[in-house]
């Protein structure tokens, strides 16, 4: 580190690009603002909102498909699947939103081999025609035995 008149270069840099650099941070536009969206009868007492929109981008949470009434997943795994997309459908709705909406989607899944098939063959339904990015992520034991966890992003067209 040079010395210039016992004042280190650093310091005198730092002295003179501060305020530049607040500057341009007070600058910077506002953040959107913020619509957090939760549809009744979900799990209402779980610390985290269905869906969080921002400008015009949604996130959606991660939702997993269980009968409304015994809070179980149904017998039959498409029904399992439905329901979670269902749910993601309507969380999409209250944003004002559609399934072609959906850029992004991630499904954590504990049997991979056991459940992709039958994933897909409701999944595929759910789309006039683009299919979002998506990973299908094995994974460990979910809540209440589902047998996936779906959560996504949403961009308005």
């Amino acid at each position: 580190m040079k010395i210039q008149n016992g004042v280190p270069r650093l310091l005198i840099a730092t002295l003179i690009l501060v305020p530049f650099a607040l500057a341009q941070v007070s600058s910077s536009k506002p953040a959107a603002a913020r619509r957090y969206i939760n549809i009744p009868g979900h799990f209402a007492q779980a610390p985290y909102s269905d869906a969080v929109l921002v400008g015009n981008t949604l996130y959606i949470a991660g939702s997993i498909g269980l009968d409304p009434q015994t809070r179980k997943p149904p017998a039959k795994i498409e029904d399992e699947v439905k329901l979670v997309l269902d749910h993601m459908k309507a969380v999409l709705a209250d944003a004002g939103m559609t399934m072609d909406d959906v850029v992004s989607v991630q499904v954590f899944c504990p049997d991979v081999a056991a459940y992709f098939d039958p994933f897909n063959s409701v999944y595929r339904t759910y789309f006039a025609k683009d299919f979002p990015a998506r990973a299908f992520v094995g994974s460990g034991p979910l809540i209440a035995g589902g047998h996936f966890e779906v959560l996504g992003i949403a961009v308005k067209k």
